[in-house]
């Protein structure tokens, strides 16, 4: 039997998974190669360090703990809209005004936190940029480290962790707590290591207590890397 395990240096919440490395490792025991997409979706905080086991269960994989379903992942029936891109200068322009500096509900997040040094996270700092047809857009540059890639290239749960909280940036973590509940996400190529990439996040709007967003991440060359659309859940504390 397979499993899933998210090492505590993966965390998104102190206690629990980043969502969209999570979901990324869920996501490669599919066998579902590029370009076909996948879609997780998170029904409990990802634990750390303890062994889930997955089931298939009518063609759709299920990672459960205690019983109880902590992700499920099966083929993406959409692709995920483009976010459009920006320079690489006006990303890096971009992540003085990341507002995480300023509060961060999450500051030891594999992704965006900033309480992780260089190397061990991804410190991803989005920051605003123009909007896109009338929609949030936040924009930063990613370098991917030697210490999260095999073969010269970032994992895929990297990759899928690289396009996580960009999304709740460009939605409106800044207003209110919130997680990832589902991440669809196209990988049509690995990203490279030690080469800066750009990621830029997308708003597309909210519905009682979810927020969609979508994320682009472009190489060096402005090629798309890799897309993915989320859905988020506004939460309290006690709910992490």
């Amino acid at each position: 039997m397979a499993h899933l395990l998210v090492p505590s240096r993966f965390r998104g919440p102190a206690s629990s998974g980043n969502g969209g490395w999570t979901a990324g490792a869920l996501a490669t025991l599919t066998g579902l190669e590029p370009p076909a997409g996948v879609t997780v979706s998170l029904r409990r905080p990802p634990a750390l360090d303890v062994p889930m086991p997955v089931t298939s269960v009518d063609g759709t994989l299920v990672a459960s703990l205690d019983g109880e379903p902590v992700a499920l992942a099966g083929p993406a029936d959409s692709e995920p809209p483009l976010a459009d891109p920006v320079s690489p200068d006006e990303a890096r322009a971009a992540e003085a005004a990341y507002a995480g500096l300023v509060f961060h509900p999450f500051p030891t997040c594999f992704g965006c936190g900033v309480g992780r040094a260089e190397g061990d996270g991804l410190r991803i700092f989005p920051g605003r940029v123009a909007d896109q047809d009338g929609a949030a857009r936040v924009a930063a540059t990613w370098t991917p480290h030697p210490s999260v890639g095999e073969d010269g290239h970032a994992t895929g749960p990297v990759t899928w962790a690289a396009l996580d909280c960009v999304g709740g940036w460009a939605g409106d973590l800044e207003e209110r707590l919130m997680v990832l509940a589902r991440m669809t996400a196209w990988v049509d190529a690995a990203p490279r290591i030690g080469e800066e990439h750009v990621v830029i996040g997308l708003a597309r709007g909210t519905e009682g207590r979810k927020t969609f967003t979508a994320s682009t991440l472009y190489d060096a060359d402005g090629r798309v890397v890799a897309r993915a659309q989320h859905i988020w859940v506004a939460v309290s504390t006690t709910d992490l």
